[in-house]
């Protein structure tokens, strides 16, 4: 059965455009896969601390960590997360733009997933991602404009997911946006429906269905 990992990392929860945007793209997900299970992880209010010493410990001098070895603080909770998500089949992040790249509650869970040895290895070559690749869909909410002919801002947040995921072997990512929430209603409505048509068309019968990945 499918496993569609839903991280949500606006502090304004439910009612973000982020939280709006990326629950629309799992209604697209369930209409292939009606019986998928979608597992929630709300991480905006601060639900996730940052990386401790226990983590730098285990990263610094143990080979192989464990959450037996850690049964407490940031290592294992980095077991619980890495866990949730070799588990999925599809990962849906929602997430606003603050100051022009992630917010701090996702650059926390990126801290814990994104873990030498475990989700990636480091050679002579390079950075070797060990997961399998899977779907992604990000749904960014961004009170300016960023793309497109009326951008008026930096974007240092979709270099930098497609960047770190692809580390750790996650390659297939998709974005869609809602831009210039921040510009008055009209500017919202106009986002709103952009992003509906983006869905729309990537969602569209002629796509390929997504199928669950097997997990290894």
């Amino acid at each position: 059965m499918m496993r569609i990992l839903h991280v949500s990392c606006s502090p304004r929860g439910q009612i973000s455009e982020s939280y709006r945007l990326s629950r629309k793209i799992i209604e697209f997900l369930l209409e292939r896969e009606p019986a998928a299970i979608v597992v929630d992880r709300v991480i905006g209010t601060g639900a996730i601390s940052h990386i401790d010493e226990s983590y730098a410990t285990a990263l610094g001098g143990i080979q192989q960590s464990s959450a037996e070895r850690f049964p407490e603080g940031a290592m294992a909770r980095s077991e619980e997360l890495i866990q949730e998500l070799e588990s999925s089949d599809c990962m849906v992040i929602g997430t606003p733009m603050h100051n022009f790249a992630v917010p701090s509650a996702l650059k926390a869970w990126i801290d814990h997933i994104v873990r030498v040895r475990c989700t990636f290895n480091a050679t002579k070559d390079g950075y070797k991602g060990i997961l399998r690749d899977r779907p992604v869909y990000v749904a960014v909410s961004s009170g300016g404009r960023y793309s497109g002919g009326r951008a008026r801002q930096p974007n240092f947040l979709t270099p930098y997911i497609k960047t770190v995921l692809g580390v750790i072997g996650l390659s297939d990512v998709t974005f869609f946006s809602v831009e210039g929430s921040s510009l008055g209603p009209q500017a919202v409505t106009e986002a709103r429906a952009g992003a509906d048509r983006a869905l729309r068309e990537h969602f569209s019968p002629s796509c390929a269905p997504v199928s669950p990945a097997r997990i290894a």
